[in-house]
């Protein structure tokens, strides 16, 4: 049985230096698109701890839900925040498991990945210019394009792209907790300063594993009707679980959902919920 345990796993999803870049078939066909907006296969680059038997772990599961578009690239030119979410894995007895993914942006240190999205530039950049090529080398076809005896940019600045003599590439990475329970303000907490602790010059008070330690081994669920404080890297976190006799848990800020949809559709969709019609929401 479970030893109520406030997380079950801490795992790392990335970028594979090993196997490369391997294109994303869930993500379907876009090799139309420039490669720095294509999707690649992320993988579980680490877990920890490497299984319980209460809770086994799910690495395709894990893995596609942590990073659901495949790895992104990006250059020093775009935005590059961390974004959060959180999923749900329901197995065939119905019983569930949460996750809670912090995604960010780092470096690309790998020589052998960036030559390699560069060749991609290459390629894109060549198939680009046979689709595009005019029927005639015209003057006017020249002026046209810009593209006659060397007057133009670069190809690679033509795509506003990746050039490896120029550009610093950063690729997404995800870390996650993956937990029995739905603190879903806590779990944000506590990857949010871990990874301030990482990008922060300053090194953590602790060394970064016995944090990890913590909320892997020493934390336990609150009991229900209780509350919980634990430390953070930089501070205390806080969660509460309901009693029996309460809601049930729900720890997400129902204030999105009015911002998001707006209070008239979310009015509809109640009414909707009330009347027992189907609903489907489709989101990017």
């Amino acid at each position: 049985s479970a030893p109520g345990r406030f997380a079950d796993y801490f795992v790392i999803c990335g970028l594979d230096t090993e196997t490369g870049l391997e294109p994303d078939e869930l993500s379907g066909e876009n090799f139309e698109q420039t490669p720095l907006r294509r999707t690649f296969k992320s993988k579980v680059l680490a877990r920890y701890p490497e299984n319980v038997e209460w809770n086994p772990f799910d690495q395709d599961a894990v893995g596609m839900l942590c990073m659901p578009k495949g790895l992104a690239f990006k250059t020093q030119a775009d935005s590059r925040e961390p974004q959060f979410h959180s999923f749900i894995i329901t197995r065939e007895d119905g019983s569930r498991t949460f996750g809670f993914s912090l995604t960010f942006f780092e470096e690309v240190t790998s020589k052998q990945i960036c030559s390699a999205m560069q060749t991609l530039y290459h390629m894109h950049n060549a198939e680009y210019d046979i689709l595009h090529t005019p029927p005639t080398n015209d003057k006017e076809s020249c002026s046209s394009t810009g593209d006659c005896n060397g007057t133009s940019v670069s190809k690679l600045q033509r795509f506003n792209s990746y050039d490896i003599s120029r550009d610093t590439l950063y690729v997404s990475k995800c870390i996650c907790l993956i937990t029995p329970m739905s603190f879903m303000k806590a779990c944000k907490k506590v990857l949010e300063q871990l990874h301030q602790a990482v990008t922060s010059p300053q090194p953590p008070p602790l060394p970064l594993e016995s944090y990890i330690y913590n909320i892997l081994y020493e934390v336990p669920l609150p009991p229900a009707g209780r509350s919980l404080k634990f430390s953070g890297v930089y501070g205390p976190i806080i969660c509460q679980r309901p009693s029996t006799n309460e809601l049930p848990l729900f720890d997400f800020p129902v204030k999105e959902v009015f911002e998001l949809l707006g209070v008239e559709n979310v009015v509809q969709l109640f009414t909707c919920a009330l009347l027992e019609f189907q609903i489907l929401l489709y989101s990017q």
